[in-house]
């Protein structure tokens, strides 16, 4: 394959409303298929209202894809990029309509998750599939980038933000800091068939050696639990870490929210409302670390994704224990959680 075969980028994402009116919508395309309980919803649409209703998802999609676009075009690739999302505007269905229009034929998809799971790979996949079923015939090829959460600028990202949080610390709790990684939380029975655990776990542990934290220095928690209350899920949860800590703790408490790319709502009312409220309830010292957002690292990593799937025999840089992921999943890969609903072939 030679740099010509491909003629776009398109970057794909969960997408979020951007007004009041939208939430409901929007949390409808979300949970649609999925046993989750009205009353639930509702729940999590106050999450938005908190916030005038407003996800920053998307605006953060906008800023990082003028970023990777520049830093693209500084090393010579034009292409356009197009965006599409999962549950709001714009849809990928739409986007993938405007590309055949274009005259696109093939194109590169960047997935805004690093790590794998059925709703973090597989599913945007799927999503891929559907949409170019869509608009049939003569839809373009969509090719998605591996995942990346031991790629060495994913890393240093995150490396800067965490110390960047640490340095905002009350000077007496940067001695005795402890770290919190957090990530969405998944149904164990989509945990079980897939690597989400354990490239969590890889992610969190190269963050936290090039800071030089002990093993008894960082935990990895999870956040954002949805569905049902019988079903298993992904503990423990970042809320009852938290409520370990003695109160008035002397130590430095940073959450570092490594499982999200982008300051989105999970994060913001998760983390910056309830985690930060518990904190200051219980008189413990805390900073919540950035997401890598349009970090120049993090931005420089997007750009070698796309750069090594133009120009094969790029180099493929990973760092840690596992080396770089494939280009290509197995149809196998991350399968659909089993409670509640068939999984998809």
């Amino acid at each position: 394959m030679s740099e010509l075969d491909y003629d776009a980028v398109l970057f794909v994402s969960f997408g979020g409303p951007e007004e009041h009116d939208d939430v409901i919508p929007f949390l409808e395309n979300v949970l649609r298929g999925r046993n989750v309980p009205r009353e639930r919803m509702l729940e999590v649409a106050e999450h938005y209202y908190h916030f005038d209703g407003v996800s920053p998802i998307n605006q953060q999609n906008r800023e990082l894809i003028a970023a990777v676009k520049a830093e693209l075009r500084s090393r010579g690739v034009t292409l356009p990029i197009y965006w599409g999302n999962r549950n709001w505007n714009p849809l990928l269905t739409d986007t993938v309509a405007q590309m055949k229009a274009d005259g696109v034929k093939r194109a590169i998809a960047f997935v805004t998750s690093a790590i794998s799971s059925y709703s973090g790979c597989r599913q945007y996949r799927q999503n891929i599939a559907d949409a170019c079923a869509a608009v049939e015939p003569d839809a373009p090829v969509i090719d998605k980038i591996r995942v990346f959460y031991n790629h060495p600028d994913f890393i240093a990202a995150n490396v800067d933000r965490v110390r960047n949080a640490i340095s905002q610390l009350p000077r007496e709790s940067r001695q005795n800091v402890r770290v919190y990684f957090t990530a969405h939380s998944i149904p164990v029975s989509m945990s079980d068939s897939c690597s989400y655990v354990n490239q969590l776990g890889e992610s969190c542990r190269l963050v936290a050696e090039e800071l030089g934290l002990t093993t008894d220095q960082w935990q990895l928690a999870y956040q954002s639990r949805s569905g049902r209350p019988e079903d298993p899920w992904l503990e423990p949860d970042i809320l009852d870490v938290l409520r370990e800590i003695p109160e008035n703790s002397a130590q430095g408490t940073v959450i570092v929210p490594i499982g999200f790319l982008s300051d989105h709502m999970e994060v913001l009312f998760d983390l910056d409302v309830e985690a930060a409220e518990l904190c200051q309830s219980r008189g413990i010292p805390m900073q919540r670390a950035g997401t890598v957002g349009v970090h120049p690292q993090f931005v420089d990593a997007v750009t070698k994704l796309i750069l090594e799937r133009l120009r094969p025999g790029s180099p493929r840089p990973s760092v840690g224990n596992y080396g770089p992921s494939w280009d290509t999943c197995p149809i196998n890969c991350c399968p659909a959680p089993t409670m509640g609903r068939r999984p998809k072939p």
